[in-house]
């Protein structure tokens, strides 16, 4: 499994709202220059959010976008989910059940089953709020003599 572009992307975007949340609707145009991102590829990922409880928007003079829960509530397997599609390390785990011809007697299906399950359980428990507190933690060690 390799995490795309647009996966890390959309991690960044909604850490970004959340480190900015309380600006109130952020434009794509703020977080597009301080996360170095073009504004055309946020538009991509944004799309991908559409018909989902992740984000609320509004048009118009000060309009944007800004999360819809707090950040404590989005885990990065949620949001990995959306913009890749899937998370699954082989083809066969996409679909549940499991519909390979061969699954009833592949004899390594185990092993990527155990990685999907570690996959699965690292990436949903691991939210945007983790990943700001970590960072704050960071920062907290810089002591200067």
């Amino acid at each position: 499994m390799k995490i795309s572009t647009k996966g890390r992307y959309a991690v960044r975007m909604l850490l970004d709202m959340a480190e900015h949340q309380s600006d109130g609707y952020i434009s794509l145009k703020d977080i597009a220059e301080r996360q170095g991102i073009s504004k055309k590829y946020l538009e991509q990922i944004i799309s991908l959010f559409n018909n989902t409880d992740i984000l609320r928007s509004s048009r118009g003079f000060k309009g944007g976008y800004k999360l819809a829960r707090t950040p404590d509530k989005y885990t990065i397997g949620e949001i990995l989910r959306i913009t890749e599609g899937s998370i699954a390390p082989i083809a066969c785990l996409e679909d549940v059940p499991n519909r390979c011809a061969r699954s009833s007697s592949c004899k390594t299906l185990f092993v990527w089953e155990g990685l999907y399950k570690v996959i699965c359980e690292y990436l949903d428990s691991v939210t945007i709020k983790d990943i700001i507190d970590n960072d704050l933690s960071l920062a907290g060690n810089d002591y200067i003599i």
